[in-house]
C-alpha cells in the first residue's frame, strides 16, 4: 500500500491520540519501504530499514502505534518482550524465537488471504456435501420431488442460514496436534503432515455438529486442496524479510549498570538481539529468513534506566529515538471522544445489551480527563490505561444493576454531578497523596 507519510498520520490519528513526533517517525519509515522497493536490485539490497525506539511511560501509545502500523499495511507483525529472553546458554526462550514467530505470522496471514481468494468455491462445495447429508435425513419430507431438486433447494436454505443450528452428522479430518520438541522452542513436529507426506490417507473421523460449524470446518479443509501451500510459503517468507515488524517491548528492563549479577544476562540478551538487528539467517522450518530488512522498533519506559545504558552497538542500531510525553487533560478529553473506538462509546454500546442507552455530557467527560490526570500526576503514570480503571468504576453501579432484556430502554445520563458522586473515594484518596511524604 503506497500511503504517504501525512495519509499514513492521519490513519493513525483515528485511534491514537497525541504523540505527533512519534507517528511521524513511524509513517517515515513506511514509506521508505515503499520507496525502496521502487529502486534497482542492487540499490535496494544496499538500503536497510532505519529502527525506532520510542521512549515513554507505559499506556501513552507506544504498542498501538506499532500495532495499528502494521494492520494498515497488512504487514507480518509480532509484539514481544525483551524480559522474555535469556542468554545462550540459560534455559528460556532464545533470542531467535522472534524471527520464527514473525514467519508463523506470515504465513498465517497470506494463508488467510489465499483462503479468501477460493473461499467462493469451497464454500460452494462445502454447501452442496452438507445438503447430501440433509437431504438422507430428511428423505421423508422430500416426497416426489426428484432428488436433485430437493438438494438444490436445501444448498439455497443453508446459504440463507435457515439450518445453521440443526445438528448433523459428518465425517471431516482428523487433525493430531503438533508435539512440541522442547517448550517454547517453536519447533514442533506435524504427524499429520508426515503422514500425508508419505502417500498414507488422512485420517477421516465422524462428528455431530451444527450446519454452521460443518460448513467452516469443509470449506477450511478443501480451502487447503486449492491453495498452493509451496506459493504460501514463498510469499510468507518474502513478506516477513521485506516487510515484516517486530515489536520489542521492555527493552529498558535489560538495559543494565555494572557488570554485577543480572546484568551480565541482561548484556548477554543485548548481546544476542544484536546480529538479529544487524542481520543475520535465522533457520525456520519453512526455510531460512534474513532478518536485514525487517523493521524493529524498540520501546521502553526507562524510568529507573537510560538509552545510554545500552550496549553502544545496539543504540547504534536504532539511530531514530523519539519521546512520547505524558498524556494530559485535553489529550484524555480527546481519547474519551474522538477515535473510532472511544471508551466511551465501548461502554454504551456494552450496556446497550442489556438497553441501557447511556450517554455522557461534555462536562462529564471533561471531569473523567480531570481526575485522570490528577491521579497519574500524584501516584503511577499509567497513562489511558487510568481511563479504563476510572471509567470503570464510575459505571459499577450502572453495570452491576443492569441486566435483562427483557426490560424496556432506560436512558443514562453521566454528568459532571454524577461523575462527583461516584469517584469521590478516589478523589478524597487522591487529595490525601498530596500530603504523605
Amino acid at each position: 500500500m503506497d500511503l504517504t507519510p501525512k495519509q499514513i498520520v492521519h490513519e493513525l490519528n483515528k485511534y491514537i491520540i497525541g504523540q505527533d513526533e512519534a507517528k511521524k517517525a513511524v509513517a517515515i519509515a513506511l514509506r521508505n519501504r515503499y520507496r525502496r522497493s521502487c529502486l534497482s536490485p542492487a540499490l535496494q539490497e544496499e538500503i536497510t530499514p532505519k529502527n525506532i525506539i520510542l521512549k515513554g511511560p507505559t499506556g501513552v501509545g507506544k504498542t498501538e502505534i506499532a500495532r495499528r502500523l502494521a494492520k494498515l499495511v497488512k504487514a507480518p507483525f509480532i509484539k514481544v518482550e525483551a524480559t522474555k529472553y535469556t542468554e545462550v546458554g540459560y534455559v528460556g526462550r532464545d533470542v531467535e524465537s522472534m524471527v520464527r514467530d514473525l514467519t508463523e505470522c506470515a504465513i498465517r496471514l497470506v494463508k488467510e488471504e489465499k483462503t479468501a481468494e477460493v473461499s467462493y468455491k469451497a464454500a460452494s462445495f462445502a454447501e452442496r456435501r452438507i445438503a447430501k447429508v440433509l437431504a438422507e435425513m430428511k428423505k421423508d419430507e422430500r416426497g416426489e420431488t426428484p432428488k436433485a431438486l430437493f438438494e438444490d433447494k436445501l444448498v439455497e436454505d443453508i446459504h440463507a442460514g435457515k439450518y445453521d443450528n440443526t445438528f448433523v452428522e459428518i465425517e471431516v479430518n482428523d487433525m493430531p496436534k503438533p508435539l512440541e520438541l522442547t517448550p517454547g522452542s517453536g519447533t514442533a513436529i506435524d504427524l499429520g503432515s508426515i503422514f500425508g507426506g508419505m502417500g498414507l490417507p488422512g485420517r477421516k473421523k465422524k462428528r455431530k455438529i451444527t450446519v454452521r460449524e460443518a460448513r467452516n470446518l469443509i470449506i477450511s479443509e478443501e480451502a487447503d486442496k486449492l491453495i498452493d501451500n509451496d506459493a504460501v510459503t514463498a510469499e510468507a517468507l518474502r513478506r516477513a524479510e521485506n516487510d515484516g515488524i517486530i515489536f520489542i517491548d521492555e527493552i529498558d528492563k535489560i538495559a543494565g549498570k555494572g557488570n554485577q549479577g543480572a546484568d551480565v544476562s541482561r548484556e548477554g540478551v543485548q548481546r544476542d538481539i544484536l546480529p538479529i538487528v544487524e542481520g543475520c539467517t535465522v533457520m525456520t522450518k519453512y526455510g531460512p529468513v534474513k532478518t536485514d530488512y525487517i523493521l524493529f522498533v524498540a520501546a521502553g519506559a526507562f524510568h529507573v534506566s537510560k538509552v545510554e545504558d545500552l550496549i553502544p552497538e545496539l543504540q547504534g542500531r536504532f539511530p531514530i529515538q523519539v519521546d512520547l510525553k505524558s498524556l494530559t487533560k485535553a489529550d484524555f478529553i480527546n481519547i474519551l471522544t474522538q477515535p473510532q473506538n472511544a471508551i466511551t462509546s465501548q461502554y454504551a454500546a456494552l450496556l446497550a445489551v442489556d438497553n441501557i442507552d447511556l450517554h455522557f455530557t461534555p462536562d462529564a467527560i471533561e471531569k473523567i480527563a480531570e481526575i485522570s490526570e490528577d491521579i497519574n500526576s500524584t501516584s503511577e503514570d499509567i497513562g489511558a490505561r487510568r481511563l479504563h480503571t476510572v471509567v470503570e468504576y464510575l459505571l459499577e453501579d450502572i453495570s452491576f444493576n443492569a441486566g435483562g432484556t427483557d426490560y424496556p430502554v432506560i436512558p443514562v445520563e453521566v454528568n459532571a454531578k454524577y461523575v462527583e458522586e461516584h469517584l469521590e473515594n478516589i478523589t478524597r484518596n487522591r487529595d490525601l497523596k498530596k500530603y504523605v511524604l
